[in-house]
């Protein structure tokens, strides 16, 4: 057996530190980012911001140390650090999140901004001390000063009501409104002080930049933003609109009837910026996501080809000439690279996109240095969480950086199987072993499936974590069945409108292939996953009795229900018609489940409501082929969080979590009873 590591206690699994917001200056001589630790009673994290070196000689430098998390670094144009911070007022007032001012030399953080709500987001300029922020004004207010009161008031009185005319009317976890984002201005003092009051560019934007991706030019001058404008049906699209920041004047950029754009970067000249596009969806064709450039002098937009990959977060190198951005591919998200014409127009090379990357992981927050001759990064696999590196953008070499803590060590290894699914296609995922793991001495399997369905098993999570079961003698298998991203838009579309279908098949055929493996005990199986990978679970529940236990997280359950009552109907509506929905949905089966499941749901949860999780359950003791008998008694169980969301953050509720999964599956698929944890009542 392994040696103890962080993943055989929940607790110590807990105060691992967690690394984000990887930030650079314009110089390239400083990266700052976010270091998120357990706070003393282990009931929250707290986020504070560390200097880490470029070159890796130096440790990692701790800059803040708030009682409160501060987040989202970024660097001026003079080298301080803009930052987000819930710091007291005096007096020991809470107070909203503000935008805060740490100096390049040295000294206390300064407080920037002064709204009545959190401001949310915050841009800096690379070559001016112009910045950009967002943050929530209410429909009813004509200043800041309006907005104050007219909260206050609400505050006092105990108001809480909000009257919408439009969709959608909550995301993910939160009520909208009544207040919406605005984009404002400001312009920072050169000598170190908070400068002018932020100027609002957007009195009129309504709901139009809720979620919205900017992006400020390194003059200042202007952004590019998207833009969400209603459609027919109760949907919404969204465009790009540029927006001076002197004047708030507005200019449409791209306005495409059947599409949404995302991630614009303007390039280093102000003349253009590259955009992502999604074609969207219909009941027949999946999405497709392209990279775009749009030339501000001409006024045309022209595609920029990559392939069959889909690209997310363009960043630009120095000189313009080039765009970096990273994509899904085969289990891993590597960064490409694709060259521009000097005009910031697709080159003519005959193969413009190359891998810059070639190891097993996933990258994000990419930042290309000035001299153009290496990136820095988050780097994060299945075998580490995010830690800093250093990317050669001329051989590719990865040198890892000094980070505010060690990478934990694993109770296992990570290997990659592969098989054929039913109609030929390759299916792959990762297969988590635990040490000790042999033919004589075989291990139980667990089968875990992503959600999304857009999605892929590629990059490190804390909340899905494979090595807490792992660490607990479990095999756990990671594939990537038909919808999954990066292996091309086939991939996707063979699963498209058949969840049912093609995803189903593809999970049995590779979990078929993993318990041919000498070290995995075919007798002992498992099956998990949340959000779609919970509606999976549900599906596999009435198809299949292979499973000795199923827990369904946060899963669809009745599709005819699910598709009007999420969040964001009209994306579901696309493909999902009332032919798809019966097809497709797991409660016509319900009879015909055999196997003890574990629910789990959060009230919270408005991507996939709370009312998924109880029709499960409710159907599950009534009508299922695993009924509580006539004294109530039943072998499944439904873990109910009232006050979680999709995902279950809270540090104490994650841990209880993975408690009562592990019992379940204790009791079911080892054959061993175990005892529900005592803090449950």
């Amino acid at each position: 057996m392994h040696a103890g590591t962080a993943f055989d206690e929940l607790d110590d699994y807990l105060a691992l530190g967690r690394l984000s917001h990887l930030s650079m200056s314009t110089d390239g001589r400083r990266l700052v980012l976010a270091h998120a630790e357990l706070d003393d009673d282990a009931v929250k994290y707290v986020t504070s911001l560390w200097e880490v070196d470029p070159t890796g000689n130096t440790a990692a430098r701790r800059l803040t140390w708030g009682a409160e998390s501060e987040t989202a670094p970024v660097f001026t144009s003079d080298g301080d650090v803009l930052f987000l911070a819930s710091r007291p007022l005096r007096g020991g007032e809470d107070c909203p999140k503000a935008l805060w001012r740490l100096p390049a030399g040295g000294g206390e953080a300064c407080r920037v901004t002064d709204f009545a709500d959190d401001v949310d987001s915050v841009l800096a300029a690379r070559a001016a001390p112009r910045f950009l922020l967002t943050t929530p004004l209410l429909d009813a207010a004509d200043s800041v000063a309006e907005d104050r009161r007219i909260r206050k008031e609400r505050k006092d009185k105990k108001v809480s009501a909000i009257l919408h005319s439009g969709y959608p009317v909550r995301h993910w976890d939160d009520d909208l409104g009544p207040g919406a984002p605005h984009l404002f201005s400001g312009s920072l003092d050169t000598g170190g002080g908070s400068g002018d009051a932020p100027v609002d560019l957007t009195p009129l934007a309504g709901a139009a930049l809720r979620d919205a991706d900017v992006d400020l030019s390194w003059d200042g001058e202007f952004a590019v933003t998207t833009w969400a404008v209603p459609a027919a049906g109760a949907a919404m699209r969204t465009v790009l609109v540029k927006v001076d920041t002197g004047t708030g004047e507005q200019s449409l950029l791209v306005d495409d009837l059947g599409v949404d754009v995302s991630a614009p970067a303007i390039s280093p000249d102000g003349a253009s910026v590259a955009y992502l596009r999604e074609a969207h969806s219909t009941d027949l064709l999946a999405p497709r996501t392209t990279l775009h450039l749009f030339d501000l002098r001409r006024g045309t937009s022209e595609l920029v080809d990559v392939g069959d990959l889909w690209p997310t977060s363009p960043v630009w190198s120095a000189d313009g000439t080039e765009l970096l951005f990273t994509a899904d591919h085969r289990g891993r998200a590597p960064i490409f690279r694709v060259r521009v014409g000097s005009a910031g127009s697709p080159s003519s090379a005959e193969s413009p996109v190359s891998r810059i990357t070639t190891d097993d992981a996933a990258y994000s927050d990419v930042c290309v240095a000035p001299d153009g001759q290496c990136a820095y990064a988050l780097r994060a696999s299945y075998e580490a969480p995010p830690h800093p590196v250093r990317v050669d953008l001329v051989t590719g070499a990865v040198s890892m950086l000094p980070a505010p803590e060690a990478l934990p060590e694993l109770p296992g290894t990570l290997t990659e199987v592969q098989t054929k699914a039913a109609d030929g296609t390759a299916v792959r995922g990762w297969l988590a072993l635990p040490t000790g793991a042999e033919a004589h001495a075989p291990v139980p399997l667990l089968l875990w499936v992503h959600g999304g369905p857009l999605s892929s098993w590629n990059t490190w999570s804390w909340r899905w974590n494979p090595w807490l079961l792992v660490a607990q003698g479990y095999a756990v298998l990671l594939p990537d069945p038909a919808l999954s991203t990066g292996y091309g838009q086939s991939f996707v579309q063979r699963g498209w409108g058949r969840w049912g279908a093609e995803p189903y098949t593809d999970l049995m055929a590779i979990t078929d292939t993993a318990v041919a493996r000498p070290e995995i005990d075919a007798e002992r199986t498992g099956a998990m996953g949340g959000s779609f990978g919970g509606y999976m679970a549900n599906w596999i529940a009435g198809h299949t009795g292979r499973f000795k236990a199923i827990v369904s997280h946060a899963s669809l359950w009745a599709l005819d229900q699910f598709g009007p009552t999420t969040d964001s109907a009209w994306y579901w509506q696309r493909e999902m018609t009332p032919e798809m929905a019966v097809e497709n949905s797991p409660h016509l089966y319900v009879a015909d489940i055999v196997t003890p499941m574990l629910v789990i749901h959060g009230d919270r949860d408005y991507r996939v409501p709370i009312g998924e999780g109880l029709r499960l359950w409710f159907e599950l003791l009534s009508e299922s082929g695993l009924p509580a008998d006539e004294e109530g008694a039943t072998a499944h169980r439904f873990l109910y969080f009232p006050d979680e969301n999709h995902w279950v953050l809270a540090p104490q509720h994650t841990k209880l979590w993975y408690e009562v999964v592990r019992a379940f599956l204790s009791e079911h698929v080892l054959g061993e009873a175990a005892e529900m944890p005592e803090i449950l009542g």
